[in-house]
C-alpha cells in the first residue's frame, strides 16, 4: 500500500473500531450491571426498558446513517467521520455520569449513532484516495478495526469488574483519540459534484439490503444478550467480558473478506455469514446451561460477524462503483430496521417466552435467509 492508503487503513480502522467495537456494543456488555445498579434506579431496570434502550442505540445508528451522506455532500466524506467521533465521545460521557434511566438512554443512543456516521464515508474515502486494486482489502481492513475495539472494551471491563462507568469512560477517551488521529492522517476530500448523476441500481441493491436487515437483527441480538447468557451460564462478572475479547480476536477473520469475495462472490459469502450467525444464536440459546458452550457460541458468532460487516461494504461497492458510499448507506438504512426492531421485540417478549426461545427464533430466521441467498441464481449475483 502507498502511504496515504496505509494511513487511511489505520485511521479508519481506529475510528470504526471505537464507533462499532466500543460505542455501539458496550451497552450489551454492561447490561447485567446496569440492570441492578441502585444509582440508576432503586427498583432496577426492567427487561422491556433495557430492550427499548438497546433498540434506541440502533435507532441512533440509523440517524447517523441518514445524516452521513447529507453532511458528506456538503463537507466531503471525512466530515461525518469527525461527527461520529464527537457523538461517541459525548454519548459515552453522558452514560458515564448518568444518574437516571433517562440520561443513560440519551447517552447510549448518542453513542450508538457514532457507528452510523462513520461507516459508509470510508467507502467514498477509499474510492477517492486508494487505487482500485487495493480497495476491497482496504475496506475490509477498516471494517475489521471493530475487532480492536471489542478486545479493548473486553480487557477494560475485565480490569474494571463491576465498575461499568469505567468502561464507558474508556469509550469516551477512545472516541476522542481516534477522531484526532483521523483528522491528522486522512486528507480532506472535496464533496463530489453531481452526486445524483449516477442513479443507484435499485434492483441490484435489493439483495444486499435483505442481507443487511437479517444480519443487523442477528448481530443486535448477539451483542445485546451475550453477557446475559453468560451470567445465566454461571460466568462471573469478571469473566463475562472475555466474550467480547473472543469476538474481537476471532473477528480478525474479517481481514480475509476481500479474498473471500474475489473467490466466491459477495452473495455466497453473505449467505454463509447468515447461516453461521444462525448457528451461533442457536448455541447462545443452549449456552445458559454451560460456560464452555457460551465461549463456543461467542467464537462461532465472531467467525462471521466482521466478515458480514465487511462484505456489505465490498458488495455495495461492486454493485454501485460510481457511488459506493451512498449505496452502502441505503443498504445500512434498510438494515438498521432489523437492528432496531429485534432487541425491542425480544425485550418485550422476554418475560413471557424466555430468552432461549427467542434466540432460537432468530437463529432459524437467519439460517433460512442464508439458505435463500445461497440459492440466488448466479447470473443475478
Amino acid at each position: 500500500m502507498q502511504t496515504v492508503e496505509r494511513q487511511l487503513a489505520v485511521a479508519g480502522a481506529a475510528v470504526v473500531g471505537v464507533a462499532f467495537g466500543m460505542a455501539r456494543f458496550t451497552f450489551g456488555l454492561t447490561l447485567p450491571a446496569l440492570r441492578h445498579d441502585p444509582s440508576l434506579s432503586a427498583t432496577g431496570l426492567s427487561d422491556p426498558l433495557l430492550g427499548l434502550i438497546a433498540g434506541g442505540t440502533f435507532a441512533g445508528f440509523l440517524v447517523g446513517i441518514l445524516g452521513a451522506p447529507l453532511l458528506a455532500a456538503r463537507r466531503g466524506p471525512r466530515a461525518p467521520t469527525t461527527v461520529g467521533g464527537v457523538c461517541g465521545a459525548l454519548g459515552a460521557l453522558l452514560v458515564t455520569v448518568a444518574g437516571s434511566p433517562g440520561v443513560l438512554a440519551a447517552g447510549a443512543v448518542l453513542a450508538g449513532s457514532a457507528a452510523g456516521w462513520v461507516w459508509a464515508p470510508y467507502s467514498d474515502l477509499a474510492a477517492a484516495l486508494a487505487r482500485p486494486a487495493v480497495r476491497p482489502g482496504l475496506v475490509s481492513a477498516i471494517s475489521t478495526g471493530t475487532s480492536g475495539g471489542l478486545v479493548l472494551t473486553g480487557v477494560v471491563a475485565i480490569l474494571a469488574g463491576e465498575q461499568w462507568r469505567v468502561v464507558w469512560a474508556t469509550v469516551a477517551l477512545g472516541s476522542v483519540a481516534a477522531a484526532a488521529l483521523n483528522l491528522v492522517w486522512v486528507p480532506a476530500v472535496a464533496p463530489r459534484i453531481g452526486r445524483g448523476a449516477h442513479p443507484l441500481p435499485w434492483a441490484a441493491l435489493a439483495t444486499p439490503a435483505l442481507f443487511a436487515v437479517v444480519y443487523q437483527a442477528a448481530v443486535a441480538l448477539g451483542f445485546t444478550y451475550a453477557a446475559d447468557v453468560a451470567r445465566t451460564a454461571g460466568l462471573s462478572a469478571d469473566a463475562r467480558p472475555v466474550l467480547f475479547v473472543i469476538i474481537g480476536v476471532v473477528g480478525l477473520t474479517g481481514l480475509w473478506t476481500g479474498a473471500l469475495t474475489r473467490r466466491l462472490g459477495p452473495t455466497r459469502v453473505a449467505a454463509g455469514c447468515l447461516a453461521v450467525l444462525g448457528v451461533s444464536l442457536a448455541l447462545f440459546a443452549l449456552a445458559g446451561r454451560s460456560p464452555v458452550l457460551v465461549l463456543v457460541a461467542a467464537a462461532v458468532f465472531a467467525a462471521v460477524y466482521l466478515i458480514g460487516a465487511a462484505v456489505l461494504a465490498v458488495w455495495t461497492g461492486v454493485v454501485a462503483p460510481d457511488d459506493p458510499g451512498r449505496a452502502l448507506s441505503v443498504a445500512m438504512v434498510i438494515g438498521a430496521v432489523g437492528a432496531i426492531v429485534s432487541p425491542v421485540v425480544v425485550g418485550s417478549l422476554l418475560p413471557s417466552l424466555g430468552l432461549p426461545a427467542l434466540l432460537d427464533v432468530g437463529a432459524v430466521l437467519s439460517a433460512l435467509v442464508g439458505v435463500a441467498l445461497a440459492l440466488v441464481p448466479r447470473r443475478t449475483r
